[in-house]
């Protein structure tokens, strides 16, 4: 991952809502369905359907859309790859909340259970 404070701050400034419909559809393609994807944002932010409605809506960025969500306190149980870089070691705590969405969104669209993803099990 670019550690640069540049990309920290492309990310930082980017919509929640210009990065959903990318979610749905790499979820949906592969047979999930956005109901799945919606549990899967609830269990790492707490944020329920009428709140991601809301940020969607007013094109919250993801610095607001993580700074009014409370982790789940397994988020730190999400490890492995996200585009070559271990989620784990990311070390600006934003980027790596970015991060770990994008990871839960690639085990959904990879087929993986439910209860794995939400590490249940």
């Amino acid at each position: 991952m670019n550690n640069s404070d540049a990309q920290h701050q492309r990310i930082a400034a980017m919509s929640f809502a210009s990065v959903y419909p990318h979610y749905v559809t790499k979820v949906e393609k592969k047979g999930r369905t956005k109901q799945e994807l919606h549990d899967v944002i609830k269990w790492l932010t707490g944020f329920d359907e009428a709140k991601l409605q809301e940020f969607i809506q007013t094109k919250v960025t993801f610095e607001e859309f993580f700074k009014q969500a409370k982790l789940n306190p397994n988020a730190h149980l999400i490890t492995g790859l996200i585009c070559g870089y271990r989620v784990e070691e990311i070390e600006n705590p934003l980027t790596q909340k970015v991060r770990y969405l994008d990871k839960l969104v690639d085990e959904l669209a990879k087929g993986k259970k439910m209860e794995k993803i939400l590490r249940t099990t």
